[in-house]
């Protein structure tokens, strides 16, 4: 009973903290943004819940891109991700992590730079895929050595995040 209490009384505190490290991360994931000028819109995905997306703006007020929220499981527990996307949503601009407990050593390196740098420019047309070894096709990641399930689940949840907001996404500011 004292934890559920002290979870009610922190959500606000917790959801605060997610949306501010969001916002944190909005220039490096979608190049020229300016974070003061993002919109938070609230759609319906494909899934048939309602989710809060960003619209990026840059200083000029160009709409230059957008931030989907990602969620699934990985190895260890959740992951929790943020995808930038270009404003057509159909190339990845970034990826950031937000949350994950993945094994240390091994699956954590889902946060590093070298592993997340691999979504960058990749179109979202074809699902992306996890491959051990040198990727051979333009939707393919490398996954991480000894981790490739959450390499996996990486991609899976960018994957579903896309095809669950995009178009409601893009009908959104039309």
């Amino acid at each position: 009973m004292i934890l559920v209490t002290v979870q009610i009384n922190l959500r606000p505190r917790i959801e605060e903290n997610q949306r501010q490290a969001t916002y944190s991360q909005i220039p490096s994931l979608i190049a020229g943004a300016d974070p003061s000028k993002t919109v938070e819109l609230v759609i319906q995905g494909t899934d048939g819940k309602p989710a809060r997306i960003l619209q990026v703006f840059n200083a000029e007020g160009n709409h230059i891109g957008w931030l989907f929220p990602g969620v699934g499981q990985g190895f260890g527990d959740v992951i929790s991700l943020i995808i930038g996307l270009d404003p057509q949503a159909e190339t990845i601009t970034g990826l950031f992590v937000l949350e994950q407990k993945e094994t240390p050593g091994l699956g954590n390196f889902i946060v590093d730079e070298p592993f997340r740098s691999q979504f960058i420019g990749k179109g979202v047309s074809t699902p992306l895929t996890a491959k051990a070894g040198v990727p051979t096709a333009p939707h393919e990641i490398q996954a991480l050595t000894g981790a490739t399930i959450s390499s996996k689940a990486v991609c899976d949840i960018v994957n579903n995040s896309i095809a669950n907001y995009r178009a409601s996404a893009l009908a959104a500011v039309k």
